[in-house]
């Protein structure tokens, strides 16, 4: 249900704009505001699944997430629907994180890899269907009904989740750490309010140097608090594995190029070449399709050439698909966008797959709440800044030409794109430091194939 609703906003940011009266690069907030509500709340989780049990947060988050999308239907005006998509962030924030933490204490580590890549697959059901189906209910009704599509859909999953959802719960958990909260939270918000606030050319130099300073030293703060509190709200202490921290942060900055992906290329097919919002959907499958046929044999391939190798190699390719993008035009064959959607399918898909298993390949089961609540705060905080760096870069190369220019916005898409490739690979150099036969553990290599 998450991947659907974020995949069918996509493809409607054109029809939204439109109806609300703003410019198609202006409705980042709505996208940015869903993943900023994701990446602040997300901290919480682990504490608060430990608490009351994973079965009653995820099923409360189901509720959450079902009525916000209801009120982001009806929204009148651009802050009414970003207020509902923060709502709609927060129960969000409660699905993804505890749900892979049911995952992870259910499973072995030698099955983990396995255990993810099956769960995942249906959950690709969203993005292979949510861009078409988000173009025809926006072709023939309205972008409001693309909300109102999770109604059904969030009902049977409470009844699933209530009926089959397992109750893990983490003993006597330790007081919230809310100063924690605040510096981290605030943090981060205020950074990714800058990035947003400051594609949009809308506040002076100074003040912007100074709220960006305060970000950075509330983060600062919150790393020197983590150190010496005894119930850190992130244990940074888990750092200190080198298959955890590589995963984080190498992950962290790889989504940086892939995070403006979802909101550039629907753009660059709809107001660059001119599709209708249906057939952007179909554009956009190819690449939802081969995610889920790569999950089939993901652990075969890590199993074969081990992470390191994966993840260096993988993360290339990924950047020059990308790049590819800046090479489509209104001349280009339609074969040659659906390959380059399927490519990006299939290496992106590899790279999540071992990105994500890899950060538990040596955390001690102990941790795994910690490790969980690490791994999607740092991922959702990555989407964050990714999605604002994406349309930073292409309302710079925009240069304050109108957004009715197709030729100018095309223009600017295409270098987007290429910056955007070129970053994915620079940050390929984040995982040299991995050895030869880590996350051996949960890929199930043999020593002699790592």
């Amino acid at each position: 249900m998450e991947q659907l609703d974020s995949t069918i906003v996509n493809t409607a940011v054109p029809a939204m704009a439109a109806s609300l009266n703003v410019a198609p690069l202006s409705l980042k907030a709505v996208a940015a505001s869903y993943i900023l509500s994701l990446a602040v709340c997300i901290p919480v989780s682990g504490w608060i699944a430990d608490k009351y049990g994973t079965r009653r947060v995820f099923s409360a988050a189901i509720a959450v997430f079902t009525i916000s999308s209801v009120l982001c239907g009806l929204a009148q005006s651009i802050a009414w629907l970003i207020a509902a998509r923060i709502l709609q962030g927060i129960g969000a924030a409660m699905m993804m994180p505890v749900g892979r933490l049911t995952v992870i204490r259910t499973f072995p580590k030698a099955e983990l890899l396995q255990a993810m890549n099956f769960v995942i697959i249906p959950a690709l059901i969203g993005p292979l269907l949510g861009p078409t189906i988000g173009g025809l209910i926006v072709h023939w009704l309205s972008w409001r009904e693309i909300f109102f599509v999770n109604a059904p859909i969030g009902a049977i999953a409470l009844w699933l989740a209530l009926s089959h959802m397992p109750d893990y719960r983490g003993g006597a958990a330790p007081p919230l750490d809310w100063l924690g909260l605040a510096l981290f939270g605030g943090g981060t918000a205020l950074l990714s309010w800058l990035l947003e606030i400051f594609g949009e050319h809308e506040i002076a130099a100074a003040p912007a140097v100074a709220l960006f300073c305060l970000s950075l030293a509330m983060l600062g703060g919150y790393w020197r608090h983590a150190l010496h509190a005894p119930f850190p709200l992130l244990r940074l202490a888990l750092f200190r594995f080198r298959t955890f921290r590589v995963s984080v942060i190498g992950g962290f900055v790889t989504r940086l190029g892939v995070g403006g992906l979802p909101f550039l290329t629907p753009l660059l097919f709809q107001v660059g070449l001119g599709y209708s919002p249906w057939e952007s959907g179909l554009l956009m499958m190819p690449t939802a399709a081969a995610a889920m046929a790569m999950k089939t044999i993901s652990r075969r391939v890590l199993a074969r050439f081990g992470y390191k190798r994966v993840l260096i190699v993988n993360t290339v390719m990924i950047g020059a698909t990308i790049a590819l993008y800046a090479l489509v035009a209104k001349t280009t064959p339609l074969v040659a966008i659906v390959a380059i959607g399927l490519a990006l399918g299939f290496f992106n898909s590899l790279q999540f797959s071992s990105m994500n298993s890899m950060a538990y390949a040596d955390v001690p089961e102990k941790d795994s709440s910690q490790a969980s609540t690490i791994a999607s705060s740092f991922q959702q905080i990555s989407m964050s800044f990714g999605l604002a760096l994406g349309s930073l870069i292409a309302g710079w190369y925009l240069d304050g030409l109108p957004q009715s220019n197709h030729a100018a916005v095309i223009a600017a898409l295409h270098k987007a794109f290429l910056t955007l490739g070129v970053l994915t690979v620079l940050s390929s150099l984040s995982f040299w430091t991995l050895r030869a036969r880590d996350g051996e553990s949960v890929s199930g290599a043999a020593p002699e194939l790592a």
